[in-house]
């Protein structure tokens, strides 16, 4: 349990809630459009971009962090 509480632990946390967050934001950009309003869907997308463009930067940044001598 040692682990359990360490930076890359925490940060690795934090990094499954945003994936699970932008999966949640998906299911509400389908909803929105769904009933109508493309103008908010496409300014949610817009937000799941940018949670893209940093996730693999930040699964690079756990990779390194989780394997240092």
């Amino acid at each position: 349990m040692k682990g359990e509480y360490s930076l890359s632990d925490v940060l690795e946390r934090m990094f499954e809630n945003q994936l699970a967050l932008e999966a949640a934001l998906m299911e509400f950009t389908l909803h929105v459009e769904a009933h109508g309003h493309a103008d908010v869907g496409d300014n949610v997308r817009g937000a799941q971009a940018t949670i893209g463009e940093n996730a693999g930067h930040i699964k690079q940044g756990l990779a390194r962090l989780n394997h240092r001598p």
